[in-house]
């Protein structure tokens, strides 16, 4: 039976001796003490007990734990005989270098000596055995818990051969683990470092009273889609374990500038979850609850802001080689349950965006940490703005853009823009722009979804659409307008009834058959200096596309009402207020919240959004158990979808699910 040996049963330690033990290695497990050994060796137990209640291992769980050789402070005694020694004691360089020392004067001469630090260097660690054999100290960082997270680092000291990278890539492999290369040893590698970015921002923009922790988790959270915001999650880790981390990395040459935030939580022994009190307060500690973070409360916090450092740390990474694209990316998804790796946030918010971001932070702190990357600067310079371009840091189908006489139609990957281009008219609506309108949802209709899965609508200039045309309609017949009315009705109504998301962006005037045009779209986001109202009855007349009956059922009858029997323009807060608007944002900033949010409504399984879609308008305009009823429906049909079957195996998988519409 191969052996390892793994050198301290804490946390880390005593959940990597059970992986190897799962594996079918026989493991030696060393701590200083047998009451350690003891307590580790119950919670191995217990692991295994819910391991083998899911089915998740094979054999008896006495089996595996028999595997596991408890030895008191003895590293020599451990690592004879063993082809791998993984050492994850307290995180003290001298501490780790006598564990070194020691394996390498009794381990066999080919075993490999790895070490689990978080943080401290690989060559340092490596100069405390023998010259000849620090080719075979690596790191090998994994993630807490060992057992669940899916990730290892794969750290090369200056001393690390290549041979040694790939066998150890190849037992983390054994173990069921994903591996990605650190190919240099810099403080904090790949997962720290960048976390660590993401923390300071977090942090600064709170010490500089730009946002309250709960704005900052929030934005976080329901924008960016993090599994935890930054303080949950510093809560959750411990903050003095942040705190000792950042210390070594910053001795080791890593540039910040510590935030006052958390340095003030650590000299108060607020530590978070384990001493009930850190950002949040906890019923007791060491006892995890949800703080209350309510997801309005980061309408306001640019996303982009806060990840702008990470993925400038994302950009030197990989600039400097220190590890790949993929790699980067895929240590951040395994590692911190990110979404999207830090260069995929950076294609999807715009290389430029990030570089604006980036010199917004410099102007504010001076920090010189926060000067754009020059590759990402060079990207910006040279048009590679990521998804909106085509290429970024990956490439992507090229936007197809096709110019209309009323209408500009651009195809992005998964997104249909259709931007009302008569800026010298204020985007009014006349007979060419509805029928080039309906040319375009009925092309759109009839794509497939790996093409388009939602569409934006917005408009040129200063703003969305003004209303009608009316001096098309001069000298018409009553008939004539009724009809055209009715067109009108008729196309907004395809918007609802579209097999995709329709989301509004308002960027400026949004009036008379503007407004009941974005009241046909499933969202309306708006720039704080659009203006929404129904003028009609100014001219003398009422809405005739629908807005006497949108209005009422959006923002109620008695303010319905007032808004169109007064003719009267009101802001976009004031909507946003009333339900008319879902969220407003600063104007320079719509496009890259428009595409943003259709980012996320893209990677939603698209029959079961339109299923959805259609429950609920449908549903609305019925009694109640018709509702019902067609929602039963639907959901049955959902289940003879192929998207179904992939999003339980992913979730069953602890995957992202990639659904395809079918």
């Amino acid at each position: 039976m191969p052996k390892v040996a793994v050198i301290g049963a804490g946390t880390m330690g005593h959940g990597i001796a059970e992986l190897f033990a799962i594996a079918g290695y026989e493991v030696a497990l060393v701590d200083v003490a047998e009451d350690f050994l003891k307590r580790a060796l119950q919670n191995i137990e217990w692991s295994l007990k819910k391991l083998a209640e899911k089915g998740q291992i094979k054999e008896d769980v006495g089996v595996i734990l028999g595997r596991i050789k408890p030895i008191v402070n003895d590293v020599c005694k451990a690592v004879e005989g063993a082809e791998l020694m993984v050492e994850a004691v307290v995180e003290d360089i001298e501490i780790k270098r006598k564990v070194f020392a020691e394996a390498d004067r009794c381990a066999p001469p080919s075993a490999i000596l790895a070490t689990n630090t978080s943080s401290l260097p690989i060559t340092e660690i490596a100069e405390a055995v023998k010259p000849e054999r620090r080719p075979l100290v690596v790191g090998m960082h994994f993630f807490n818990p060992p057992v669940l997270m899916p990730l290892v680092e794969i750290i090369k000291g200056a001393y690390t051969s290549d041979e040694t990278v790939k066998k150890t890539a190849e037992y983390a492999s054994k173990l069921g683990k994903q591996t990605v290369v650190v190919n240099k040893d810099v403080p904090g590698f790949i997962v720290n470092r960048i976390l660590a970015r993401l923390n300071e921002a977090a942090c600064w923009m709170v010490a500089r009273g730009e946002a309250t922790i709960q704005e900052v988790d929030s934005a976080l959270i329901y924008k960016a889609g993090l599994p935890m915001g930054a303080f949950i999650l510093m809560d959750y880790t411990g903050i003095d374990v942040v705190c000792f981390i950042g210390d070594a990395m910053v001795k080791r040459g890593f540039k910040t500038h510590p935030c006052p935030v958390i340095a003030e939580k650590c000299k108060e022994k607020k530590y978070g979850v384990k001493s009930g009190e850190g950002f949040y307060k906890y019923p007791a500690p060491g006892k995890f609850q949800w703080p209350e973070v309510p997801k309005a409360a980061g309408d306001k916090v640019d996303v982009t802001y806060l990840l702008a450092p990470a993925i400038n740390e994302a950009a030197y990474l990989l600039r400097e080689s220190i590890a790949s694209r993929e790699d980067i990316d895929k240590a951040i998804r395994l590692g911190l349950n990110w979404p999207k790796g830090p260069l995929e946030y950076a294609d999807e918010l715009g290389i430029d965006t990030v570089v604006k971001a980036l010199e917004e932070w410099k102007n504010k702190t001076g920090f010189e940490e926060y000067e754009p990357d020059p590759l990402l600067r060079d990207m910006a310079a040279k048009g590679k703005l990521g998804k909106k371009s085509g290429e970024g840091f990956y490439t992507y189908v090229k936007a197809e853009e096709k110019k209309l006489e009323t209408l500009i139609v651009r195809y992005e990957p998964g997104i249909a823009w259709i931007i009302l281009n008569r800026p010298e008219r204020l985007n009014a609506i006349n007979p060419k722009m509805i029928e080039e309108l309906w040319k375009v949802l009925d092309e759109i209709e009839q794509m497939d979804y790996d093409k388009v899965r939602v569409v934006v609508i917005t408009g040129s200039g200063r703003a969305f659409s003004a209303g009608a045309d009316v001096t098309g309609f001069m000298g018409a017949t009553p008939v004539t307008i009724f009809k055209v009315s009715r067109k009108l009705q008729m196309l907004y109504e395809r918007l609802e009834l579209l097999d995709r998301p329709v989301i509004c962006g308002l960027n400026g005037y949004t009036l008379g058959g503007g407004l009941e045009l974005a009241m046909a779209c499933d969202f309306r986001i708006a720039a704080e200096t659009a203006e929404l109202g129904q003028p009609e009855i100014n001219l003398g007349f009422i809405p005739g596309a629908g807005g006497t009956q949108r209005l009422a059922r959006l923002i109620g009858r008695d303010k319905a009402k007032e808004l169109i029997f007064t003719g009267d323009r009101i802001p976009a807060r004031e909507a946003e207020r009333l339900g008319l608007v879902h969220k407003v944002v600063p104007p320079d900033r719509l496009e890259q919240e428009l595409r943003a949010f259709a980012n996320k409504l893209a990677e939603k399984p698209p029959l079961a959004l339109a299923m959805a879609k259609y429950a609920i308008n449908f549903g609305l305009e019925a009694p109640q158990w018709v509702g019902m009823m067609l929602e039963a429906s639907n959901f049955g049909l959902l289940f003879s979808t192929e998207d179904v079957i992939e999003g339980v195996s992913a979730f069953l998988q602890k995957r992202k699910p990639q659904f395809k519409g079918k």
